[in-house]
C-alpha cells in the first residue's frame, strides 16, 4: 500500500510543478526546495532568509512544503532566476512556478501569500559579512507556523472537499499506519474510513466526528511523518550522472565518483550509504552490472532478486545493513539507485526507500567510464567500493556442456556458499571424499566453450603433464598452466586411485584438470596432504585417477566424454584450451 501512495504523491508533486499558463502578468514565485517535512522546510527558509529577500514557506499538498522567493512578474522572475543562479546563491534546479500552485503559508508568520508581485525591480543583496561576524551572530529563535483555526464539523466537510486524491490516499495511509484503518487504499471515505477517523480522534483528545478538520489532519500527518525528521529528504539532481531523485541529505553526504557510480557516504553517526548508477550499455553490459553488484560487500547474499530485459532489483540482509538496488535499462542507458541502510531501522528505511523510489527521474548526461580515482584501482575494489572475498578459493572443470563442474570434495565440504567464477551460485551434486572428487551444479545453466575430455587409459610414465588452476586466488583473470612429469601409477604409499606427478602446484589449483600432452584430461589435482612434522617436496603433487573419475561420474548419472590419446598440442593452444574449461571457485 506505502509504494502506491509514494508513487501517487510523487505523480501529485510533480504536478503541482508543471508550468500553468504562461501569462505575463501573473504572480509567480522562484521554487528553490520542497521538503518532507515541516521542521526541516522551516530550517530550511530561514537559512535563505538569512541572504535573500522575499523568502516564503508554502505547504504543497501531500505532506511537502516549498521554500520560495516571489512573487514576481514572470519577466521579473525570469530574470533573478537567470541571475540567481549565475552567482550561485540558488539551487541549480529553482524554477518558476504560478501562485496558484501554493497552498497555506507557513512562513513568515501571519504573511498574506496573496502579495502583489512587484514589477521589474532589481532585489537588493545584503552585505556580506565577516566570517568573525556572522559566527558571533545569535541563533535565530525558532518560528512557529501560523496556526490553523478549528473548523467545525462543516467547515472540515468542505475543506476536505478540497483534497486530491493523492491527499486522500496519504490520509487513509497515515491512519493504516496508525493502526486506526484496515481498508483498501481508494481515496474514497466510506463508513470504514469514517470509523477510523473517529478512533483515531478519540484516541487523540478530539471530539469523535469521523470528520478530520484541517488542523486535525495537519496533526496525523504529523504523526506518519515525524519519522522522516532528520532525514532532511530533498531532490537531487546529478547532471554527470543523469538522475535526479529524493535523497535524504540529513545523513547523506556526496563523496566521489566512480564509474559507474555516483558514491554518497554517510554524514554523521547514521551508517546509511547510497549510490547513483549510471552507464552506457546494452542488454549484456547491463547483465554484467547484475553479477558485479552481487560481488560487494554492500550487497548482502541474502534476499530476493528480479531480472528481465528491462532491468533489475536486489535485494540484500544480513545482521548489519539492509541493501535495495534498482537499475533499468533504456535507450542504451543503464540507471539506477542503490540505498545501503542499518539493520533493525525498518520504518524509516521503508520510508526513505519509498519516496527514492517513486522520485526517480532521468535526465541528459551518463557517467563516462573514466570517472575513476585512484582510490577506485584495487583488485579487492569494484568502482571504489569493497568486493566481498570467499574464506577459500580453489579450481574446478567443466565436464558437461550445461555448466556442471568438477572440483576437490575438501575444498567444497563445508561452504555455506559456493560460486563458480566469483559470480554463479553452485550446488554440490554428488561427492567422494575417497576419491576427493565433488560435482557442482549451477543454480543457473551456463554454456562453457569447451569440456573436459577424458583420457581413456593411461600415458607413459615420465611423460609431460601440465596443470591449469587459478593459482593465486583468482587475483589473475585467467588460470595459469603449471607443468610438470607423470612420475608413477600411485600414490607414495601405494594408493590406487590417485597418481604422483612431479610438479610445483600452488593450492590455489587444487580441483583442477591434469592434462597429458595432447589436451586430455588424466585426472583432478588433489590437495598434498601434507602430515604434521613431515613435509613433500614442493614438486611432489597428486591427481585423482581420470578412469576413477570416469565411474563416479558415471555412476552418479553423467556422461563425460573419454577418448583416447592424441598427438601434442601446441602450448598456446593448450593455453587456450585451460582458459575455456577452468574454473575459480569460491567458498563462502
Amino acid at each position: 500500500m506505502t509504494k502506491t501512495f509514494l508513487a501517487l504523491a510523487a505523480a501529485a508533486f510533480i504536478a503541482v510543478q508543471s508550468a500553468s499558463a504562461q501569462s505575463p502578468d501573473e504572480s509567480v514565485y522562484i521554487q528553490l526546495e520542497a521538503r518532507t517535512s515541516l521542521n526541516s522546510a522551516q530550517a530550511s527558509v530561514r537559512t535563505y532568509a538569512d541572504r535573500l529577500q522575499d523568502v516564503s514557506g508554502f505547504a504543497l499538498g501531500g505532506g511537502w512544503y516549498g521554500i520560495t522567493i516571489g512573487p514576481f512578474t514572470r519577466a521579473e522572475a525570469e530574470r533573478q532566476l537567470r541571475d540567481l543562479r549565475s552567482r550561485r546563491a540558488i539551487p541549480v534546479d529553482s524554477y518558476i512556478e504560478s501562485a496558484d500552485a501554493y497552498g497555506r503559508q507557513f512562513w513568515p508568520v501571519g504573511a498574506n501569500a496573496q502579495r502583489t508581485p512587484q514589477p521589474d525591480a532589481p532585489q537588493p543583496q545584503p552585505e556580506p559579512q565577516p566570517a568573525q561576524q556572522a559566527q558571533a551572530a545569535p541563533e535565530a529563535a525558532p518560528v512557529q507556523p501560523a496556526p490553523v483555526p478549528e473548523e467545525t464539523p462543516r467547515e472540515a466537510r468542505a475543506s476536505e472537499a478540497q483534497l486530491n486524491r493523492a491527499e486522500r490516499d496519504e490520509l487513509q495511509i497515515a491512519l493504516q499506519w496508525a493502526g486506526f484503518y484496515q481498508g483498501r487504499i481508494d481515496g474514497a471515505f466510506g463508513g470504514g474510513t469514517r470509523r477510523s477517523m473517529a478512533a483515531w480522534q478519540a484516541e487523540n483528545g478530539h471530539d469523535a466526528t469521523g470528520i478530520l478538520t484541517t488542523r486535525q489532519r495537519d496533526q496525523l500527518l504529523g504523526q506518519y511523518y515525524a519519522v522522516l525528521e532528520g532525514m532532511d529528504l530533498a531532490r537531487y539532481t546529478d547532471p554527470r550522472a543523469g538522475v535526479a531523485m529524493e535523497l535524504p541529505m540529513g545523513v547523506l553526504e556526496f563523496d566521489r565518483y566512480e564509474a559507474p557510480f555516483a558514491i554518497f557516504r554517510p554524514s554523521g553517526d547514521l551508517q546509511a550509504r547510497a549510490l547513483l548508477i549510471s552507464q552506457p550499455g546494452d542488454l549484456s553490459a547491463m547483465n554484467g552490472l547484475y553479477e558485479v553488484m552481487q560481488t560487494l560487500e554492500i550487497v548482502p547474499l541474502e534476499g530476493e532478486r528480479k531480472r528481465d530485459n528491462s532491468g533489475f532489483v536486489i535485494e540484500g540482509a544480513n545482521d548489519r545493513i539492509v541493501s535495495h538496488t534498482e537499475v533499468t535499462l533504456a535507450n542504451g542507458q543503464i540507471k539506477g539507485f542503490t540505498l545501503v541502510w542499518p539493520a533493525g531501522d525498518e520504518e524509516r528505511r521503508t520510508r526513505v526507500l519509498g519516496l527514492m523510489r517513486a522520485s526517480f527521474e532521468r535526465t541528459e548526461g551518463v557517467l563516462s567510464a573514466a570517472e575513476v580515482s585512484d582510490d577506485g584501482q584495487s583488485v579487492d575494489l569494484v568502482s571504489g567500493l569493497k568486493v566481498r572475498t570467499a574464506k577459500a578459493t580453489g579450481s574446478g572443470f567443466f565436464i558437461e556442456t550445461r555448466g556442471t563442474v568438477l572440483t576437490s570434495s575438501d575444498m567444497v565440504a563445508s561452504c555455506e556458499r559456493i560460486t563458480l567464477n566469483g559470480v554463479y551460485t553452485a550446488r554440490v551434486l554428488a561427492s567422494d571424499p575417497a576419491l576427493g572428487v565433488a560435482v557442482l551444479m549451477p543454480e543457473d545453466r551456463l554454456a562453457p566453450r569447451r569440456v573436459a575430455q577424458f583420457r581413456a587409459g593411461d600415458p607413459r610414465l615420465q611423460s609431460e603433464v601440465a596443470v591449469a588452476g587459478f593459482s593465486f586466488g583468482g587475483v589473475l583473470a585467467a588460470p595459469t598452466l603449471t607443468f610438470g612429469t607423470l612420475e608413477d601409477l600411485r600414490g607414495l604409499g601405494g594408493e590406487e586411485k590417485m597418481k604422483r606427478l612431479a610438479l610445483a602446484a600452488l593450492p590455489g589449483d587444487v580441483g583442477g584438470p591434469v592434462f597429458d600432452a595432447g589436451g586430455t584430461v588424466l585426472g583432478m589435482l588433489l590437495p598434498r596432504g601434507d602430515e604434521e612434522g613431515r613435509r613433500l617436496p614442493d614438486e611432489v603433487s597428486f591427481a585423482a585417477k581420470g578412469e576413477m573419475i570416469l565411474d563416479f561420474l558415471r555412476d552418479n548419472g553423467i556422461q563425460p566424454v573419454a577418448r583416447g590419446g592424441m598427438g601434442p598440442m601446441a602450448p598456446e593452444d593448450l593455453t587456450a584450451l585451460a582458459t575455456d574449461m577452468t574454473v575459480l571457485v569460491g567458498c563462502w
